[in-house]
């Protein structure tokens, strides 16, 4: 007797969409403007991190506009992917390694931080930009020239 009450009452409420009625009405509910959490995205930044690590860079000296990168290597040795890749050029008249190439692959790095700590002269830094998308592949292997200027964000204006 009480198994089919049960029965007829679920039949009831499936006839009637109470079910769905329920979840409208937690739908509407929600729709005042007190409950709201989205961000404007483009034309309003989130706030990141204080530790965040995102797009990297290759300092440079200001006093004579050249990278800081001494083409120690140590870098492209501390990666645990093998994303980095420095070309130096030994100089014959002051005997130090000249940077010819760098070139950081994006599309792989995981952005743990180590290429960062292993350099000795804090030429390599991850930066706290995040827009870093790109629509090809080729276009996350960022050569010298793109970490000196870094990111070229869109900027969005209303």
């Amino acid at each position: 007797m009480e198994m089919a009450a049960n029965s007829m009452l679920n039949t009831l409420k499936r006839w009637l969409l109470l079910d769905l009625l329920d979840g409208l009405w937690v739908t509407f509910k929600m729709q005042g403007t007190g409950n709201i959490a989205t961000e404007q995205y483009p034309s309003d930044r989130p706030k990141v991190a204080e530790r965040y690590r995102g797009a990297p860079r290759l300092n440079i000296n200001p006093e004579n506009n050249e990278t800081l990168c001494i083409g120690c290597d140590l870098c492209a040795k501390a990666c645990p992917e093998n994303l980095i890749v420095v070309g130096t050029v030994r100089n014959k008249e002051t005997r130090r390694l000249d940077l010819t190439t760098f070139t950081y692959d994006l599309s792989r790095c995981m952005f743990c931080g180590l290429c960062e700590d292993a350099c000795p002269v804090d030429a390599l830094e991850l930066t706290q930009d995040f827009e870093m998308a790109s629509y090809t592949r080729e276009g996350l292997i960022w050569d010298r020239q793109m970490l000196e200027e870094g990111p070229r964000p869109t900027q969005y204006t209303r």
